[in-house]
């Protein structure tokens, strides 16, 4: 059977996948779902009601990194498994606390004001901490690590665009800046008709 991605176009777990599936060639198909409106099939397939949710034959795969790395153990040709192992730290602190923080960031109206200027500090701490480490990549070339970071550095940017571009991260933006104008990006978010059976 070809294996069924269920995704959301903007949610950066799906977009994280989407990628990993486009840098390994994998063939899937894609069905976009709406979160607000998920359809049956897709809840019995996902234990957890979540993007993205990917059907094998071998089973469910319902975390955005076992996505990626299920795509790249098939198939990885621009070698982004030969990540240092410092990367999956990277990627613990970018779906642990700054995801956390962004959360709060984001939805700034659900939390008290104190709240979320801790949580943009929590943020822009991962962020200066990243901006040290970055040259052109967090490596010296593109790795899982920076296809995992990025859509989640990009939905934080998009909160509030005027004030993270005078952040002073110039290697940072400028990561995030060849990402979003890179064709990788274009094809994976490329627009969908909703799914239905």
């Amino acid at each position: 059977m070809t294996p069924i991605l269920y995704s959301f176009r903007r949610c950066p777990y799906a977009i994280r996948a989407r990628l990993a599936i486009n840098a390994a060639g994998v063939t899937v198909e894609t069905r976009e779902i709406l979160l607000r409106a998920k359809p049956a099939a897709f809840l019995a397939a996902s234990p957890l009601g979540t993007v993205p949710c990917l059907l094998t034959d071998k089973g469910v795969v319902d975390e955005s990194l076992d996505i990626m790395l299920w795509a790249l153990r098939q198939n990885d040709p621009e070698g982004w498994l030969e990540m240092p192992d410092v990367g999956r730290d990277w990627i613990t602190r970018c779906d642990g606390p700054f995801k956390a923080a962004l959360d709060q960031v984001k939805y700034a109206s659900r939390f008290e004001v104190d709240v979320v200027e801790a949580a943009r500090a929590t943020a822009v701490t991962f962020l200066d901490d990243l901006e040290a480490t970055l040259e052109d990549w967090v490596f010296a070339r593109a790795l899982l690590v920076d296809y995992a970071l990025l859509p989640f550095v990009r939905q934080f940017a998009l909160v509030d665009k005027v004030w993270f571009d005078a952040l002073p991260l110039p290697r940072l933006q400028a990561w995030l800046a060849r990402f979003l104008a890179s064709a990788r990006f274009e094809a994976v978010m490329e627009k969908r008709v909703v799914w239905a059976p």
